[in-house]
Parts: C-alpha cells; structure tokens; sequence
C-alpha cells in the first residue's frame, strides 16, 4: 500500500508539471503569433464556433435517424426543413451580431483587466472565477429570461426562441437579435468585471457553450450532468420550459434550479415530476402483485 501511494505521488509530481508545461508551451505559441485582439475576438469567435457546432450538430443526426429514441424526453422530432431552417439562421446570428459584438467589447475587457501574456493564472485563480460565473450568469439570466415571458416581449423578442417547442442542441443559440444581446449580458458580466485572463475567458465560454447546448438537447442519459448534480437543471428541466405556453412555462434557469425553487417558478415542473414518480412506483406495486 505504502508503494502504492509513493507510486501515485510520483505519478502525479511528474504529470502535473509536464501539462502545465504543455500547455503553456502552447500558449506561448499563440501569444507569439497572433495578438491579443486577434486572439481575444477572432479566437474567442472560432473556437466558439467549433465547440457549439461540434456538440450540438450530433443532437440533429440523432433526431433524424432515430437513434438513442429512449432517451428522448419528447416523443415528436423536428423536420429536417426545420433544421435547416435553425442552422442557416444560426450561421448569420453569429457572424451579424456575435462577432460584432466581441470585437466591439474588447476594449471594455482590456480597460477591466483582461490579458493573454504569460504566466497563466493558477488552477485556483481559474476555478474560483468560473464558479462565480455561473452563479452570476444564472442569477441574471433568471430575471432576464423571466422578463422576456412578459407578454409583449414574448410576442416580439422572445418567440423567436421558442419556435422549436422539441429543441435540439442547436436551438440553445436560436433567438432574436435582441434577445441574443439582452441575454448575451448575463454571460460576458462576470468576466467584464472580474477582467481574467484570456485562457479563463475561453475556458468559460467553452463550459457554458457545452452547458446550454445539454440543457436544449432534448435528451435524458442516464449520464446527464443532472443525475449526479442535484441543484443543476440540465435537459429535463429545461425541455419542460419549451414545452408549455409561454404563461405558464416557469424554470426560467439557464444552469441551476434554486432560482425558480425560490421564486416558485418550478411548480409545475415539480408536480409533473412528482405525478411521474408516483405513477412509477404504482406500476411497480402492481407488478409485485400480479
């Protein structure tokens, strides 16, 4: 055992200095060849872009074959008309309003702080910026999304968003112009604040990206991130939103459920998975007795 040990702690002495090795390396290499405003708009852009597409575009595949049907929440599927429809107007969202939108705010995030030069922040540094993100983000987003189910700003702005009553993971970014500005503020407030490093930023972007685009899969796995994470909403959650009217919807979230618990928003959510329960457990007991 006490080999065993020894053993782990070399392993570890070793790796963790080796990959922080690696990855500064290559950080260097990009702060070598591009600058900083390339790096914090046209890099913060593409690898958005890569990380929203390459996980969302799979959740389009699986609706159109069929496969992984089980774990569907909703039985309907959209056309691949209406897919298309959501991908083409995606590609024009992002290149009309997203990437005007970072080049316009990189000044504000090098007047609060933001850099791209070595050394790289600490894991600490990293890890305790982020969890403040989420949890600004979410509180925001919360009041920001309830204010759209207001009645004129559904009809006008909000709608938009909730023309696939199935989502798939793309439709997590499906919305108005306005919308995508109005919402898009709960994002960038933590890091506008806070001015982190480069590599914080895009790490961040990177979790929330993955974040939304799970919470519109429309899909349970039995390793879906709120099976072992009990305040996280995810796609269950979230699905059960798009598919009521826009009155009655509630679970106003973006990542966790204790806003809409607190403000009783998650009612009916919280009935219909109690009704569920109930009727599981009832089926269960007339197997025993047949």
């Amino acid at each position: 055992m006490c080999t065993l040990s020894l053993s782990l702690r070399k392993f570890s002495f070793w790796v963790v200095p080796s990959m922080a090795s690696f990855v500064e390396s290559g950080w260097q290499f990009l702060i070598t060849h591009f600058s900083d405003f390339q790096l914090a708009c046209f890099g913060s852009f593409f690898l958005h872009e890569s990380v929203f597409f390459l996980s969302g575009l799979p959740f389009v595949w699986f609706e159109r074959v069929g496969w992984l049907s089980n774990y569907k929440i909703q039985g309907k599927n959209n056309s691949p008309a209406a897919q298309e429809k959501c991908i083409i107007r995606l590609i024009l969202y992002h290149f009309g309003v997203n990437l005007p939108v970072v080049i316009f705010s990189y000044p504000v995030f090098k007047y609060m702080g933001m850099r791209s030069s070595l050394p790289l922040p600490s894991w600490n540094v990293i890890l305790t910026q982020i969890i403040f993100y989420f949890i600004l983000e979410d509180f925001v987003f919360y009041w920001g999304h309830r204010v759209l189910h207001t009645k004129w700003l559904y009809k006008h702005v909000h709608s938009v968003h909730h023309e696939y009553a199935t989502p798939f993971g793309l439709t997590s970014e499906y919305a108005h112009p306005a919308e995508i500005l109005f919402l898009g503020f709960a994002t960038i407030i933590g890091p506008a604040v806070t001015g982190p490093h480069l590599v914080t930023l895009w790490l961040w972007m990177v979790l929330r990206v993955l974040e939304t685009v799970e919470a519109h899969c429309g899909y349970h796995f039995p390793w879906s991130p709120s099976n072992f994470f009990p305040l996280y909403g995810g796609s269950d959650f979230h699905d059960y939103h798009h598919r009521l009217l826009y009155t009655k919807s509630g679970n106003y979230s973006s990542t966790f459920t204790y806003m809409d618990w607190i403000f009783g928003t998650d009612i009916g959510y919280r009935k219909l998975k109690a009704l569920k329960r109930a009727t599981v457990e009832n089926n269960q007991c007339n197997k025993i007795y047949e």
